[in-house]
């Protein structure tokens, strides 16, 4: 009789071993999957970040409140620029004035950003020379005498007191660019042609000999704000001055 049982026994024994054997495969399986998921978020992590990346999140995390933000390619330029100053000793006051002359006059195209508090102060009008171009600045120039705009990275100076008020001297930083600017005197100040009324107008706002103009009534609060070494960045995406600064690639 026990030799009957036992094909049936090792019968059993057959039908059950698959079954405990694809169980292993499938638990396996599963683990490798977790692992393979694990691996973009460690590669996320471990992620070095470039430049441009970098700058684009601090960019992000600006407060504009009730100003726009000036343009990603503007604001890259001009950080690039600003650390490198920063680095080099020059920047005293944590504020990058920003002036974009591809928009048009009539636009408020000077943002002021405070970036230790990553918020935007202000944001204005601002001139560019008579020579420069019309409503828009076309054509820059770091002569005496020309009338017209520098672009490129500036460190502001002193204040004094002239026939247009309260003004702020600028040390041009690129050699070949800008940095005749103090010898031209080159600097911001408020004028009355620069309005938005004038702009309505006439379709551009006045323009100046070659300095950053403002509006009278806010030219008090943006000298004072970007007085004693802070960091003034004039940009147009003109080949030329990509080409020639030391401060932007």
């Amino acid at each position: 009789m026990t030799y009957r049982f036992l094909p049936l026994v090792f019968l059993g024994f057959i039908l059950n071993f698959p079954t405990t054997k694809t169980t292993s495969k499938s638990i396996y399986k599963s683990d490798s999957v977790k692992t393979e998921a694990a691996k973009p978020a460690k590669l996320a992590e471990n992620k070095v970040l470039s430049f441009e990346e970098k700058t684009e999140l601090l960019y992000n995390g600006i407060e504009a409140g009730q100003y726009t933000l000036p343009n990603l390619e503007t604001f890259i330029k001009a950080y690039e620029g600003y650390s490198a100053l920063e680095i080099q000793g020059k920047v005293k006051n944590s504020i990058l004035t920003i002036v974009d002359f591809s928009f048009s006059s009539t636009k408020e195209r000077m943002w002021v950003i405070d970036m230790e508090n990553k918020k935007i102060v202000l944001q204005t009008l601002v001139s560019h020379g008579m020579n420069s171009g019309k409503e828009f600045a076309k054509t820059f120039s770091n002569q005496n005498e020309s009338f017209k705009s520098s672009l490129g990275f500036f460190i502001t100076g002193e204040t004094y007191t002239g026939k247009h008020g309260i003004s702020l001297k600028l040390d041009g930083q690129e050699y070949g660019l800008n940095d005749n600017a103090r010898e031209r005197a080159v600097v911001v100040h408020g004028a009355d042609y620069v309005s938005k009324r004038l702009a309505n107008r006439q379709g551009y706002i006045g323009r100046s000999q070659g300095c950053p103009a403002v509006a009278p009534e806010v030219a008090s609060k943006l000298i004072n704000t970007i007085k004693n070494k802070s960091v003034l960045f004039i940009y147009h995406p003109t080949r030329m001055y990509v080409s020639k600064s030391r401060l932007v690639s």
